[in-house]
């Protein structure tokens, strides 16, 4: 799956244009290199975000089937690295 269909359908970013637009202006990293959106996520890889306020780390655990996941189900699919 994209890394920015990945990121909006685990509920990271809300919607998949701006998971593409963080893309294009390089704050996305995966396994510590940028990323375009583009970029195949597999299980295991880490993810990380260049916030304003700081980075944030994610972790893919399993590759959602559908379009979206439900919020109550994200930790069945992604878990936040300190």
């Amino acid at each position: 799956m994209r890394v920015d269909k990945w990121l909006s359908a685990v509920n990271v970013v809300k919607r998949r244009t701006i998971a593409t637009d963080m893309l294009k202006s390089g704050v996305v990293y995966v396994n510590g290199m940028q990323a375009k959106a583009s970029k195949n996520v597999a299980i295991g890889d880490k993810i990380t975000i260049e916030y304003l306020k700081g980075p944030r780390s994610y972790e893919v655990l399993k590759i959602p089937a559908t379009k979206t996941i439900p919020k109550s189900q994200k930790e069945e699919y992604v878990k936040e690295l300190d």
